[in-house]
């Protein structure tokens, strides 16, 4: 064979081996793809919402909800429960979630896609307690509303609220409503920082009053 001849021969065998290397590198590329998902499903997974209550918590007004529903992204949503103790959903309008836990909320809105959705399944989680809520009045530097948070002792509001200097910290009382009676449960404040009469550091109820005199 002539050095001409020998010259394209070994140019058209250099194409070819560029041409095959370029294939398996296109299907290896494509093989590794299709393994792996596309870089939006490889992508970090977006945080799950942590739940501020228990499946036993009774929702109430103010609260923020993330109401989930499995493969239909359109009609999960996050949303407060509004003052009449409503919510407004996708295809649904107001759904009433107030008074009721979430495990119950989820079986009612459940039941009202069915209309709508094949097999829905519904989770309701409550990502904001904003319904639970005491009172501090009196002689206290923060008057009005506490948000009551999980377990909040009585000392612990006391702490939020702060005193004036005029503050009778002996004859603190809490106002509790229950069964229709007004019960009034002394606190004495002195006492209680010293480590004394610990059983008057009660348990807040939503709805309670703090009354310093």
């Amino acid at each position: 064979m002539k050095s001409g001849q020998l010259g394209k021969h070994a140019e058209i065998m250099t194409v070819k081996f560029a041409i095959r290397l370029f294939v398996l590198l296109a299907l290896t590329a494509m093989a590794a793809w299709a393994q792996n998902g596309s870089p939006d499903k490889n992508g970090p997974a977006a945080p799950q919402p942590v739940a501020a209550a228990g499946p036993s918590y009774v929702i109430g007004a103010d609260d923020m909800l993330l109401v989930s529903v499995w493969k239909e992204p359109d009609l999960t949503t996050t949303l407060p429960v509004r003052p009449d103790g409503n919510i407004s959903l996708p295809l649904l309008n107001d759904v009433t979630a107030a008074g009721l836990t979430p495990m119950q909320l989820a079986a009612a809105i459940t039941e009202k896609l069915k209309k709508y959705v094949a097999d829905p399944r519904v989770t309701v989680i409550v990502t904001q307690i904003n319904s639970q809520k005491v009172y501090a009045t009196g002689e206290v530097l923060h008057t009005g509303a506490i948000q009551l948070l999980p377990n909040m002792t009585v000392l612990q509001a006391l702490a939020s609220a702060g005193f004036t200097q005029f503050a009778n910290l002996k004859s603190i009382y809490v106002l509790r409503f229950e069964n229709g009676k007004e019960q009034k449960i002394p606190v004495n404040y002195k006492r209680l920082v010293k480590g004394q009469g610990t059983n008057q550091n009660i348990l807040l109820k939503p709805g309670d009053t703090i009354v310093v005199p």
